[in-house]
């Protein structure tokens, strides 16, 4: 029987993990009720599991049962399982019970799928030709939960370093539904974060001249960052930088002695990445001091560029193409701008990234809130697929490598 088929029989107690998971969002590193969740599905299955040190990490063994001469190979398989500080409004009859928490970016679907790859694997154990290490990770979203797993060993966990590692991401909107998206190369933008704050001198607002008004400077200072972009960078090498935070003062007629910015940055390549963070704290530096006031600049590197392999990226268009067809692969011509710390399994292994679209059917993929929205919805339907395209990328590159061994 097809994968597929063996996944489709799965899809009824994926879509239950993933209510379950979606009423119960947690954010960041610890995520106890999650990792409850993803053990109870791993339960009775003959994985080696690891909990993480220093968050609720779950990694899992599973060793094949092909005997290889020589060194086994392994692959990794990573899904993400924290949620974001977002008040749900999508009005789904399973919708978050937490407040001010909601999976909004999907992973509850990405942890259910991986936790069906795992029933599938365990069940073609004895045609593995080589092991499979499970990662199970919290706090993607801006807490660098890959880095924790990279520190405790999870490439190395099932011996040899594993060869390859492929991660999946479904979205709301963007293309239609059930597409798989892939892209060699960079896919997906570095993220760096910018903190700053005006430090002037307070006073009465009818009298501006007596004071250091810090309100004035920051605004100056926002506008300066836009014109920067423009004019320092490569059109054709983009740089984004959007404020989030624009912060200053209690009453309208009182001059702040202080103001606050933050921002984030996306650039998408290792230069432009560098030069910002020369080039940002000079401006906003030059305009405080043309001002006559101080400034202080915290520029936090983040994620960085998710760069995927050519080679395992014609893997996954591969494996893809065999399960659901050509028509549901779609290659992007250009890098998207979000950040992913998947990024750094991929610097450190070669291995590719995955999107697939959980639009519900028929919806416009053009119109519909994308990521991080709290109206943001995934359908259920993408669950086997998901499972079924996880377990058989570890199944096909375990075969390539033992043969290549």
């Amino acid at each position: 029987m097809p994968i597929t088929e063996d996944a489709k029989d799965l899809q009824d107690d994926l879509v239950r993990l993933r209510h379950d998971l979606h009423r119960q969002p947690e954010i960041g590193l610890h995520l106890p009720r999650t990792q409850d969740k993803v053990l109870e599905a791993l339960d009775g299955l003959p994985f080696e599991i690891t909990l993480g040190k220093e968050t609720t990490s779950v990694t899992a063994v599973l060793r094949g049962g092909h005997r290889n001469a020589g060194q086994r190979p392994a692959v990794l398989l990573r899904a993400d399982m924290d949620g974001l500080p977002v008040q749900e409004k999508t009005g789904v009859h399973f919708t978050s019970q937490a407040d001010g928490a909601m999976h909004a970016c999907g992973h509850d679907l990405h942890t259910s799928m991986l936790a069906g790859a795992a029933t599938l694997l365990a069940e073609k154990r004895h045609q593995l030709q080589g092991d499979v290490v499970l990662m199970f990770q919290p706090g993607e979203e801006g807490c660098d939960g890959a880095s924790y797993m990279l520190r405790e060993g999870v490439l190395d966990a099932a011996g040899p370093r594993v060869q390859a590692a492929y991660g999946m991401h479904v979205f709301s909107s963007l293309e239609p539904h059930g597409t798989f998206c892939t892209k060699p190369g960079v896919m997906l933008s570095a993220s760096d974060g910018l903190e700053v704050t005006v430090l002037g001198a307070g006073g009465h607002g009818s009298a501006p001249h007596s004071a250091k008004d810090p309100v004035t400077v920051a605004a100056e200072m926002v506008t300066a960052l836009q014109v920067m972009v423009t004019r320092q960078f490569n059109m054709f090498d983009p740089v984004v930088l959007s404020v989030g935070v624009l912060h200053a003062g209690t009453k309208r007629n009182i001059i702040p002695e202080s103001a606050r910015i933050e921002a984030t940055i996306r650039t998408f390549s290792e230069a432009s990445r560098l030069k910002m963070m020369e080039a940002v704290p000079r401006l906003l530096k030059g305009i405080a001091a043309a001002h006559g006031v101080e400034v202080d600049v915290d520029y936090l590197q983040e994620y960085p560029l998710t760069i995927t392999s050519e080679d395992e990226t014609h893997t996954a268009e591969k494996v893809i193409t065999e399960l659901f067809g050509e028509r549901r692969l779609s290659r992007w011509a250009t890098p998207l701008s979000g950040s992913e710390d998947f990024s750094r399994v991929l610097a450190e292994v070669p291995g590719t990234f995955v999107g697939l679209s959980a639009v519900a059917p028929g919806a416009d993929h053009a119109d519909s809130p994308f990521n991080h929205s709290p109206y943001a919805t995934f359908d259920d339907a993408v669950l086997a697929d998901g499972a079924a395209l996880y377990a058989e990328l570890a199944i096909s590159r375990l075969a390539a490598l033992s043969r290549a061994v």
